[in-house]
């Protein structure tokens, strides 16, 4: 099986695979490095139905953020359908620990990503956030984006998968009426999504580089809240971070608001070791 991957993808680069390498990307998909005669390439490969679509929006998300000139990504190689699944094959960047300065110079240029505006929250098109679909359809306010394409779906499957009940989920109006309460002031910028802190690496030479990105234009706190659900990215990113956008009244509060959508799509992914994490927000906050 691994020869004929090896195989396929000499033919897909044009080059001879002389190797492939497991190594860590994430808990979707499968990843490896690509051993060439002068260089290594990563790769995700996944076998799932959506594979293709998965890795074409990854691909889109990683050159909006590309463009916007504020923050490196990856360089995509190629992002193909295999005879089983899909691949995305990107430049390796080798990893390094991040130093003090490295995160403060990740701090203002995601802050300066932020900045990036759009008309609307959303995006032109839909995505995926790890490997369940993301609705990005576009709304002139913050509060109707953020429940109707955020909350309510993940509640929705929530509910189909019996993960929560009828009774652990609050009626829509509820919830727009809460989020309304808590966000004011808020202007659409460009998001990576997911960024957490195994979306994100320092290169060997200091650049910061964004992966694994799910894009769209939202409040920048989102993000912010996320860097802070399993860990945190340190005292020197943060302090650079609101160098360039500074710290709005209310954050704390929307902080665990905004958290809860990513709680929602552990909980639909992973099962029910979230449910408790999930139950306690959802009662907290409606």
């Amino acid at each position: 099986m691994v020869k004929d991957l090896e195989i396929q993808l000499s033919d897909l680069l044009g080059e001879t695979v002389l190797g492939l390498q497991p190594t860590s990307g994430g808990d979707i998909s499968q990843a490896f490095l690509i051993l060439l005669q002068n260089k290594k390439l990563f790769c995700k490969l996944n076998y799932g139905q959506n594979a293709y679509a998965m890795f074409s929006s990854e691909r889109a998300g990683l050159k909006l953020i590309s463009d916007s000139g504020t923050i490196k990504t990856p360089e995509v190689i190629s992002c193909s359908n295999l005879e089983k699944g899909a691949c995305l094959i990107m430049e390796y960047i080798e990893p390094r620990q991040p130093t003090a300065i490295d995160m403060q110079k990740f701090g203002h240029q995601l802050a300066n990503l932020h900045l990036c505006s759009g008309a609307k929250y959303g995006l032109e098109t839909d995505n995926f956030i790890g490997s369940l679909p993301q609705s990005n359809t576009r709304h002139s306010h913050w509060t109707s984006f953020y429940v109707r394409e955020r909350l309510q779906p993940q509640l929705q499957r929530a509910l189909e998968n019996n993960l929560l009940s009828k009774l652990e989920v609050p009626q829509i109006q509820i919830i727009e009426s809460a989020v309304e309460k808590c966000v004011s002031g808020i202007s659409p910028g460009l998001l990576h999504g997911d960024l957490w802190q195994g979306n994100y690496l320092i290169s060997s030479n200091g650049e910061p580089y964004l992966i694994d990105p799910a894009v769209f234009y939202g409040h920048c706190e989102v993000d912010i809240a996320m860097t802070k659900l399993f860990g945190s990215f340190g005292s020197d990113f943060y302090a650079a971070y609101h160098e360039i956008i500074p710290i709005s009244d209310g954050h704390h509060r929307r902080e665990g608001l905004y958290q809860l959508y990513y709680l929602l799509v552990h909980l639909n992914l992973f099962g029910r070791s979230y449910y408790q994490s999930v139950l306690s927000k959802l009662n907290y906050y409606f």
